[in-house]
């Protein structure tokens, strides 16, 4: 049997594959309310029919004005459980699990007036300059994350991933580059995504994993390297992040530091933090041929893969990936005449 297609257990997370849906943001939603709706149901749900073990809905986010389009998702109230509720419900029904990536937009919150950070920093000349959050403002924001979580886990969540990645929020705070505060949130870097995640802990069940989207390098010029990262997600392990989705980048205007862009170029960084701090990892990043995929678990590279443009194209990319691989495989019974 290919690795692709074992089974996989973290705490009380058990897929069927190693197959992960990663967060693509939609910009769907209705009213500008940040409720899923019948798009957003349709979207993750054919994802579990095609057969994908993990599906992570898009960023969710904690307040009105973290959200990089008004069209985005959000949990900062429980009138919003219910929606997601029925998505997370039907997905379970096809034998995947699902969760949720909750996180803020800090100063890359397009529609915000104002957009906050944890200093007054653009992201660019074309981004609005961001006002930088109080310390206290900033503890507040650590109880939002909370309270989003907290509905996620009444939403019936299998697992929820924070977004410390690609220039957003926890990944503003913990930038050399981007915070340059004074208070206790600038002279250690990782203090707030410590208290994120503690706080975030506190309200999931104990057998809950908890993932963290991470940019394991920058790509700003004078951004910071895999030793930073390595570092930073250390700190995140040890106040309770089970797993760590490894991307890179996002944070600012691209230099000279950007990797190629060619199939598994992020591999290596997922292992090399996989194998400094011995936790889980998911791979992303132009995985989407079956052949790579299969090839990556089975050389013990990351634990899980994600695929994300190559399941906009395909929704039964789980499928059709174990069908290359050659292996048997049990689609929904209304279709099983069809293989």
């Amino acid at each position: 049997m290919p690795h692709l297609n074992s089974t996989f257990t973290l705490k009380g997370l058990s897929l069927k594959n190693r197959i992960v849906m990663p967060p693509m943001c939609q910009y769907s939603v209705d009213a500008k309310d940040g409720k899923p709706n019948d798009w957003h149901f349709v979207h993750y749900v054919s994802r579990a029919v095609g057969g994908t073990g993990l599906i992570i809905m898009e960023m969710t986010d904690v307040e009105p004005d973290g959200r990089i389009t008004d069209y985005d998702l959000g949990l900062w109230s429980d009138d919003h459980i219910p929606a997601f509720a029925r998505i997370i419900s039907e997905v379970h029904k096809y034998g995947a699990k699902i969760g949720i990536q909750i996180g803020h937009a800090g100063r890359k919150a397009e529609d915000a007036e104002v957009p906050v950070a944890p200093s007054a920093i653009p992201v660019s000349s074309k981004f609005k300059t961001p006002r930088a959050l109080t310390t206290s403002e900033t503890r507040d924001m650590v109880q939002k994350f909370k309270e989003a979580a907290r509905r996620a886990v009444e939403a019936g969540v299998d697992t929820i991933e924070l977004h410390g990645a690609h220039g957003y929020l926890i990944h503003q705070f913990h930038s050399p580059g981007i915070n340059h505060r004074e208070d206790e949130y600038g002279k250690d870097l990782a203090r707030f995504g410590v208290e994120v995640v503690q706080a975030v802990k506190s309200v999931m069940p104990e057998s809950m994993p908890l993932i963290m989207r991470v940019s394991a390098i920058e790509y700003m010029d004078g951004g910071y390297g895999l030793d930073h990262s390595i570092e930073i997600c250390r700190r995140y392990r040890d106040a309770g992040v089970d797993m760590f989705h490894v991307s890179s980048g996002g944070e600012g205007p691209i230099g000279a530091r950007k990797p190629g862009n060619y199939p598994g170029f992020q591999v290596p960084m997922a292992r090399a933090i996989k194998e400094a701090l011995g936790v889980p990892v998911i791979a992303v990043g132009m995985l989407d041929n079956p052949a790579l995929a299969e090839s990556v678990v089975a050389n013990g590279d990351a634990d899980l893969i994600a695929v994300a443009r190559g399941m906009l194209r395909d929704p039964y990319w789980a499928i059709h990936a174990m069908q290359a691989l050659k292996q048997e495989v049990t689609p929904p019974k209304q279709y099983m005449r069809a293989y």
